[in-house]
């Protein structure tokens, strides 16, 4: 063999190192190592992932938890501000918290269906239009500039507040089903599934609400209805976001498990205080949800402009 016909062999070889080094440095590694990496995608960037970042994803986990249990809620409106804190952007933060709220909306359900306190059917014809909405709230969060994310989470949370204080409901009342009925309930599942999509909450601080205001239903069987159908509303969007590689799955994982256990609790508690204690204390947790994110909103309406 001749000495330049080497020296191309050995030249094609270090190209092909070069290469293949450049590669290496450019693929995303994940924290699950390559079979995860695969499956989800790597996590997204910027979560605090030291121990006080682990140590905080617990305490979120429990306070869902409890939360969860206690109003029907997925406890996006927790879990969304505290990924933000962590480093997580609002809209990684969104589709991360859906992730999270599958094992705690199952655990909820567990817990209120056990009581009778789940009116099936109209889960199932929420859930429906849940579905179709998540999946148009997934494709906006994907879209929608950061800035727009953080004054509807605000606008959200107002709705919300201002319902809890105005209204009351009663522990005896209960769904009564009619064509109606039931267009209306997919209707409303429209509406919820695209805020639970773009917000990143399951939905249940607008479905219980409405439930017991729009459809007479008790407080109890609101909260527990609103949690079954939130669990297959959360895994659809789940699935849309994580082909999207929006999601931090170790951050949800953490926080919906711990989240699962601590929820029977927050049910126990809900059985244990009337109907107004429980819309006080959800306005109570509300309005300092509400002071916060305004404050965030209006700090990064400034930051905006003034790069402008």
């Amino acid at each position: 063999m001749k000495k330049s016909d080497i020296s191309n062999i050995s030249n094609a070889e270090s190209v092909e190192r070069a290469e293949e080094s450049v590669r290496s440095s450019v693929q995303p590694s994940g924290k699950f190592g390559g079979k995860a990496d695969r499956l989800f995608g790597a996590d997204p960037a910027g979560l605090d992932e030291s121990a006080r970042g682990i140590v905080v994803l617990v305490i979120v986990g429990v306070a869902v938890g409890l939360l969860s249990g206690m109003f029907g809620i997925g406890g996006g409106t927790v879990i969304v501000p505290a990924l933000v804190w962590l480093g997580l952007t609002q809209r990684n933060a969104a589709a991360t918290s859906m992730l999270a709220i599958v094992p705690t909306s199952i655990s909820g359900v567990i817990s209120y269906a056990t009581c009778g306190n789940v009116d099936w059917l109209a889960a199932l014809l929420l859930f429906g239009g849940m579905f179709v909405g998540g999946q148009i709230g997934s494709w906006l969060l994907s879209r929608l500039p950061e800035l727009v994310l953080r004054w509807i989470f605000v606008v959200f949370l107002v709705f919300v507040v201002a319902n809890q204080i105005s209204f009351v409901p009663s522990r005896d009342q209960h769904i009564t089903m009619s064509v109606l009925t039931g267009v209306c309930l997919v209707l409303l599942g429209v509406v919820i599934g695209i805020l639970a999509g773009l917000l990143g909450i399951g939905g249940g601080a607008l479905a219980v609400p409405a439930l017991s205001m729009l459809f007479n239903a008790s407080d109890l069987i609101a909260r527990g209805t609103s949690l079954l159908a939130m669990f297959p509303n959360s895994i659809t969007t789940s699935v849309a976001n994580l082909k999207r590689r929006l999601v931090h799955v170790k951050a949800a994982l953490i926080i919906g498990l711990v989240a699962a256990v601590t929820a029977p609790f927050g049910t126990w508690i809900a059985g244990a205080v009337s109907p107004r204690v429980g819309s006080i204390l959800f306005a109570c947790y509300l309005c300092v949800l509400l002071i916060r994110s305004l404050f965030v909103a209006v700090k990064a309406t400034r930051s905006a402009r003034a790069s402008s």
